[in-house]
């Protein structure tokens, strides 16, 4: 039973330790992404927002982390097909949140974190480039 119980948290310190992006699967920026850093043998675990959601303690972590107006995406169909009286209430932390919660696809991916940090957010060669090799 122990060893049991000992597998299980090196099982859970290693997820943990790796990289984690989180996105949606037939998003195009994602899909460039995973493709990169598969080429480039970067471990990962993929979260997918249409799947899983995202909680409001994770989002509010990102938000101490980046300025929430980094994590939502304003380019994107999602946020461009929102009634602007929905937009205006966008303002601050809280409501970006709110917003992001539910509707995930409005939060710009792909984001990676590691040990709750967030390492890039946004798909960039060379940003890659720099934080993964």
């Amino acid at each position: 039973m122990l060893s049991i119980i000992l597998d299980y948290f090196a099982f859970t310190i290693y997820i943990l330790s790796m990289y984690i992006l989180y996105g949606i699967k037939n998003c195009n920026t994602v899909k460039k992404a995973v493709d990169w850093l598969n080429s480039h043998k970067v471990e990962f675990t993929f979260h997918d927002y249409k799947k899983e959601g995202i909680s409001k303690t994770q989002l509010s972590s990102w938000t101490k982390q980046v300025d929430w107006e980094s994590l939502v995406n304003k380019k994107g169909t999602t946020w461009r097909a929102l009634p602007d009286e929905e937009k205006a209430k966008v303002k601050n932390a809280t409501s970006a949140i709110a917003l992001m919660q539910e509707k995930t696809s409005v939060i710009k991916r792909p984001l990676i974190e590691k040990d709750g940090k967030i390492i890039t957010l946004g798909f960039d060669e060379t940003e890659f480039e720099k934080a993964y090799s």
